[in-house]
């Protein structure tokens, strides 16, 4: 059984912010329900799915009223059909009504990106490989979108630009060359691997010959991805291989196969859909 992925720590902060967008000063529409009307509701997901983003549903309905009750019918993480319930609401009406677009909001987007994926990793099943997330999320998201991944099965890449390095291309232009970059990430105070982006072999030598980590290796063909891997195997000090650039779920595995350490997708958060999911009421 796969251990529960910790939230992120900023969950309460994220539906705060989420909750003030949409409600701000109060729910007009809500307000003409009648204060003591009670209501139930259940969510369904009219597709396949896996189910992602549970405690941002709990933390939205304990923000607006900790009267209402959720019960979850399927678990965080779990794979869920169409028509399935996934959860159920008892409790005060207005509060129902009020928490239902944001609670959804974050269940489809969420679910949306860990479905997509799952996708990709569920083609890595017996290879070394390891699916890598980048920071290409949805502005004010990133953290739910990267605890989204590791619900799906992939792996964070770097947070942000505080907690690693990566030297692209206009790094390389502005330090003078990869050695250069290297060199002045090794001088510096921080702890992390120093990873680079290169285009071809030739820059793959420079990063190895400069003691670089990691090397992602971008938009290299499959044949060049080959041929990275035989030059760092025969290496006196080989680096880990990261792959990126144009790979989809049909060429995942290929692309693994060849023998690099990660593959990241952008795609998995940046052009992520959302599940479709539909909340019915009753009212008393």
């Amino acid at each position: 059984m796969p251990q529960p992925v910790p939230v992120p720590l900023d969950l309460p902060q994220a539906v705060d912010r989420a909750l003030a967008e949409d409600v701000w000063t109060g729910d007009l529409t809500a307000e003409l329900i009648p204060q003591e009307r009670q209501g139930r509701a259940t969510v369904i997901t009219r597709e396949s799915a896996i189910l992602c983003g549970a405690p941002y549903v709990d933390a939205t309905f304990a923000r607006i009223d900790p009267k209402v009750r959720v019960r979850w019918r399927a678990a965080e993480g779990a794979p869920v059909s169409p028509d399935q319930t996934l959860f159920s609401l008892e409790g005060p009406a207005r509060a129902l009504l009020t928490g239902e677009r944001t609670a959804i909001n974050f269940l489809q987007l969420l679910s949306g990106t860990a479905t997509a994926t799952h996708r990709y990793a569920a083609q890595l099943e017996g290879t070394s490989c390891r699916l890598l997330d980048t920071r290409k999320t949805i502005p004010g998201l990133r953290t739910a979108q990267k605890y989204a991944v590791r619900v799906g099965g992939g792996h964070n890449h770097r947070m942000g630009l505080f907690d690693g390095i990566l030297i692209k291309e206009n790094h390389i232009v502005a330090a003078g060359s990869i050695g250069a970059a290297v060199a002045a990430a090794q001088r510096s105070r921080t702890q992390v691997p120093v990873e680079v982006e290169v285009e071809d072999l030739s820059q793959l030598r420079e990063a190895l010959a400069a003691g670089a980590d990691i090397a992602l290796l971008d938009n290299f063909s499959l044949e060049g991805m080959r041929e990275a891997v035989a030059l760092n195997k025969g290496s006196a000090r080989p680096l880990k291989l990261e792959a990126s650039g144009g790979i989809t779920d049909e060429t995942v595995r290929e692309v693994a196969l060849t023998g690099v350490d990660f593959i990241s997708v952008g795609s998995i958060t940046k052009h992520v859909r959302s599940v479709d999911l539909s909340m019915r009421f009753e009212f008393s």
